[in-house]
């Protein structure tokens, strides 16, 4: 049986600490990030496969061309799994993942998350294979798919 093939997508900064802290259960998988160009993730280059990908905002133009960045990678990469500690880059990659390629999600929401769902979470729930809170309070807010694992950070 061959390995799985991963796709790491997360926005920089906060989310990226987050998937860093998942490093045991993805360093034994061939992996690859997918995310936006910052000196954070300019420095994860030096050591890790980075994909970089247009980062949207709330900016409709600049979500069409991550979309199509998001795409190519997908396409090129094909990913069993798309894990995504959130946010610009997560839905794009997740829904583009799930329905084109058949890959399988699992969504892991912010640890900052402690009561209220995120924007990202809300809309990447419905998809994921596996949702996963770091708050038990917050399992609650989304229902019963979601799983409460304790705190990665």
């Amino acid at each position: 049986m061959k390995g799985l093939k991963l796709c790491l997508a997360c926005s920089a900064g906060g989310h990226l600490t987050e998937m860093m802290h998942l490093e045991r259960c993805y360093a034994k998988h061939d992996h690859f990030f997918l995310t936006f160009r910052r000196q954070d993730t300019s420095d994860l280059g030096k050591s890790e496969h980075v994909r970089f990908v247009t980062d949207p905002g709330r900016n409709p133009l600049k979500l069409l061309r991550c979309m199509r960045e998001t795409f190519a990678a997908l396409s090129a990469e094909r990913p069993d799994v798309v894990i995504s500690t959130g946010a610009g880059v997560a839905l794009p990659a997740c829904y583009m993942a799930k329905l084109l390629f058949g890959s399988k999600v699992v969504f892991l929401e912010s640890f900052c998350r402690v009561e209220e769902p995120s924007f990202a979470g809300r809309l990447a729930y419905p998809i994921a294979d596996k949702f996963l809170v770091q708050w038990p309070k917050l399992a609650a807010k989304y229902g019963r798919k979601a799983e409460y694992k304790g705190a990665i950070v």
